[in-house]
């Protein structure tokens, strides 16, 4: 017996720890998605340790040490205000974060189920629910975002609630597409002809086999949803003052971009690299993810 037989048969013995394991040793593969879950892993924890790494009270102002280059005491200068720009970025990535979490979670929640509902139920349930989702990705997002929050008031709760009614339609189309291809498995059709119920097929066999796109359209969501969080608080409609985001902090530098150009290099930064790991990650997820449930189905 070759070794790939051999393989093969304890991937069929053992699916779910073969699937774990067949997923970790191609994402150790996956260099750049290491070094990017490491850099959102290093974030994330500075955002959860801002009082213990913060030298300063963000909120603290000193009008006699406005615009102070970086160096010093203050690492990353101050701001028009004098505050210290490292203890504020510290904190806005808190913000931040947590911003395009919130934004994701409202995607997910408004996504997921009726693409599945779609996917599975076909005929004129899936032509209503894609109509609809088909209306909404018609608007310009940015402009549908504006008007939303111009309706419901500028604050970060209400701008990525916006920003997760926007991103759903994205998850809608994802879910019914994995769940078309899925539904018309083998093992699906075994599992209908012995008299399964239809939750029980959806929870026990659709669902954990729709997890592996989902997942990495989750990572990429997160890297757009800090781009539209970033873009509403530029325009205001974000963040509300005395608190920050990186998109809040880049807005109020933009006004002293020649006197102070670090007011913006320093969120602005922390944006693009933050972006560019959550899209590291997802391709290294989306490379290294497969349907492997559908073995031990």
């Amino acid at each position: 017996m070759t070794l790939s037989a051999l393989e093969e048969q304890e991937a069929i013995a053992t699916p779910e720890l073969s699937a774990r394991a067949r997923f970790l040793r191609r994402f150790r593969r996956q260099y750049p998605a290491l070094v990017a879950l490491g850099f959102l892993v290093l974030v994330t924890l500075a955002a959860v340790a801002a009082p213990l790494l913060a030298t300063h009270d963000p909120l603290e102002q000193n009008l006699s040490g406005v615009l102070q280059q970086p160096g010093g005491a203050h690492v990353l200068g101050t701001d028009e205000l004098g505050r210290d720009v490292y203890s504020r970025a510290l904190y806005a990535g808190r913000i931040s974060l947590l911003a395009a979490a919130q934004a994701v979670g409202v995607a997910v929640a408004l996504g997921v189920v009726p693409g599945l509902v779609a996917g599975y139920a076909g005929r004129r349930v899936d032509a209503v629910i894609m109509r609809i989702t088909d209306a909404l990705m018609s608007f310009p997002p940015l402009i549908l975002a504006i008007a939303f929050v111009g309706v419901l008031g500028p604050s970060l709760t209400n701008a990525m609630f916006v920003i997760g009614v926007i991103f759903a339609p994205r998850f809608v189309r994802l879910v019914r597409g994995t769940v078309l291809a899925i539904r018309e498995e083998t093992f699906i059709e075994a599992s209908r002809s012995i008299g399964t119920r239809t939750r029980t097929v959806i929870a026990r066999h659709v669902v954990p086999n729709a997890l592996s796109p989902l997942v990495v359209q989750v990572s990429l969501a997160a890297a757009m949803a800090m781009l539209a969080e970033a873009s509403l608080s530029f325009l205001g409609l974000g963040v509300q003052p005395p608190d920050a985001s990186w998109g809040s902090m880049i807005e109020r530098g933009f006004r002293y971009t020649a006197a102070a150009p670090w007011l913006t290099v320093f969120p602005g930064l922390l944006i693009a690299l933050t972006v560019l790991a959550f899209n590291l990650l997802g391709d290294g997820l989306r490379d290294s993810l497969g349907r492997e449930v559908r073995r031990g189905s």
